[in-house]
């Protein structure tokens, strides 16, 4: 008989994008928590809201990046500072993303152009600089965080609802190219979570209450960690066998 699932991580160096708040903070901690050492992938290096000290407290070493996902020379360097620091990276978390709403017909090129950039070029070129490292040393695990709306459409979110969507797909061309070389590519794709980034949307009742209906089944708001959790899943030896996935939490929206 095989060995009993493991969903611990000790030892292992994870590199998590857009770390410094929500989902990303919660994906740090839970990876620490699991006993991984932390690379923190920072849009600002000089603001972590005191994650790298909460990580350390937990004794586990975190190392914080500058890494705008929007600056490709960042992405590369903070790969590399992560190789040079730890010597390997096991876990890749391309978390960082944005959402800017607004009805198609008036969508910016502006605002066009930076969703692609960060959603979708950045979670690439995190991958590519990553992957190139896991290749190399023979195994790792990419987890990254799509969307809902990478599965259903979402009125007024069209860019970002595309962008997720095709994250997915990327997901999937990833784990085909790389799973020879023993690296796993997943996606997550949370509902609506409880974050810094959607507490304006959330803190209007009606909209809160037509979210918590279209949540079919568990009829509740999702906590960060609830996206953790899934994430830390697929990172560990217990999904050894899972690749090219995309593992939706989203209380039942879309089975509906």
């Amino acid at each position: 008989m095989a060995g009993f699932p493991e969903y611990r991580v000790d030892g292992r160096i994870a590199l998590v994008t857009g770390a410094a708040r929500g989902l990303g903070r919660a994906i740090s901690l839970a990876l620490a928590h699991a006993g991984a050492d932390l690379a923190l992938g920072l849009r600002d290096v000089t603001a972590d809201e005191g994650l790298a000290a909460e990580i350390e407290r937990m004794g586990r070493a975190a190392l914080p990046l500058q890494m705008d996902m929007t600056v490709p020379a960042q992405i590369s360097a903070a790969v590399r500072h992560t190789l040079d620091r730890f010597g390997r990276i096991d876990i890749l978390v391309n978390n960082a993303g944005i959402a800017p709403g607004n009805p198609a017909e008036h969508v910016t090129e502006e605002d066009f152009d930076r969703t692609l950039q960060v959603n979708l070029k950045g979670t690439f070129l995190a991958s590519q600089a990553a992957g190139r490292a896991m290749i190399e040393q023979g195994h790792g695990m990419i987890v990254n965080v799509g969307s809902q709306a990478g599965e259903v459409a979402l009125p007024g979110e069209s860019v970002y609802c595309m962008t997720k969507a095709a994250i997915a797909h990327l997901t999937r061309c990833l784990a085909v190219e790389w799973g020879p070389h023993g690296v796993r590519v997943n996606n997550v794709a949370p509902t609506f979570i409880r974050t810094p980034g959607t507490e304006p949307a959330l803190s209007d009742p009606a909209f809160e209450a037509d979210v918590i209906e279209r949540i079919a089944a568990l009829h509740r708001i999702g906590e960060p960690m609830d996206v953790a959790g899934a994430v830390l899943f697929l990172a560990s030896p217990a999904a050894a066998l899972i690749t090219g996935h995309t593992l939706v939490i989203d209380g039942g929206w879309t089975v509906r």
